[in-house]
């Protein structure tokens, strides 16, 4: 796979390592998954099979958090600290990303999947020598997941990483929905969209274990209210802790990083 040739699923969905490509997949099945497949060919004499029924029983998002929780497990496994973030379009998750990458990055070897509808411009901005990067592009799915996911992290090089950050595709609505096997939901709140956000979309608030009031920078420039927009925050999530940060001028980053060395899995 490369960065000319991203991988194309029978989906639509397309992989393109950008950095730091895995020489080899990283995952294997899973026991009884394997099990099950070689008990399969066992039984057909000219080592096909065949599948007989397709349970559609099964919820669609049942199917997701039994893959999420598979994602979990082998995040957990390989001591690796996973977070998605979501937010809006715009609202800075990419240009986070990059100083977070240029800082943060230098200490703790990071990887990251992006996700957007189209092109790999995200997954470019952050391509670093030091961090294994991969693009998700979903073509008509507005987010991503737990299954994009597995397939993603087999492009990525995650010898030593110790963070997997997890851009969803820009949207408020759909990726509320998704568990894609994180440990922590990171919420981006841009300046720029108004304090009232969380108050109308709250069930992606309610699901996050922190909140990033970004691009703080400007806030007093377009009589943007802090404390209203927090206030609101702590309305529909006072579960979540809140950060305000600027990426263009480092305010509230020291933060951001000490929130995530206490959280990295000890080893």
């Amino acid at each position: 796979m490369s960065a000319d040739n991203p991988a194309l699923a029978d989906d639509g969905i397309r992989i393109n390592a950008l950095n730091g490509a895995a020489s080899s997949p990283t995952r294997s099945l899973s026991a009884p998954l394997s099990a099950e497949i070689s008990a399969a060919l066992q039984a057909s004499p000219k080592g096909e099979v065949q599948v007989r029924s397709l349970d559609l029983s099964i919820p669609l998002l049942e199917k997701n958090d039994i893959l999420a929780e598979r994602n979990r497990g082998y995040f957990l496994g390989r001591g690796l600290l996973a977070l998605n973030l979501v937010s809006s379009p715009g609202a800075g998750k990419t240009t986070l990303l990059e100083r977070t990458l240029d800082e943060f990055g230098r200490e703790v070897r990071c990887a990251v999947l992006v996700g957007d509808l189209e092109t790999d411009n995200d997954g470019r901005r952050l391509n670093r020598p030091h961090a294994s990067v991969a693009q998700i592009t979903t073509g008509t799915v507005c987010h991503l997941d737990a299954g994009m996911i597995a397939r993603g992290v087999e492009a990525l090089d995650l010898t030593g990483a110790k963070v997997l950050f997890i851009e969803n595709v820009g949207n408020l609505v759909c990726p509320a929905s998704f568990d894609l096997g994180e440990q922590i939901r990171v919420v981006l709140l841009s300046t720029t969209e108004g304090e009232e956000k969380p108050l109308k979309y709250p069930p992606i608030f309610k699901s996050a274990h922190v909140v990033l009031l970004t691009k703080v920078d400007v806030a007093d420039a377009l009589g943007f209210n802090r404390q209203l927009a927090i206030d609101n925050i702590r309305k529909i999530a006072p579960q979540a802790q809140i950060i305000e940060v600027s990426s263009r001028t480092g305010e509230g980053l020291a933060q951001w990083y000490d929130y995530l060395r206490a959280r990295l899995p000890k080893s």
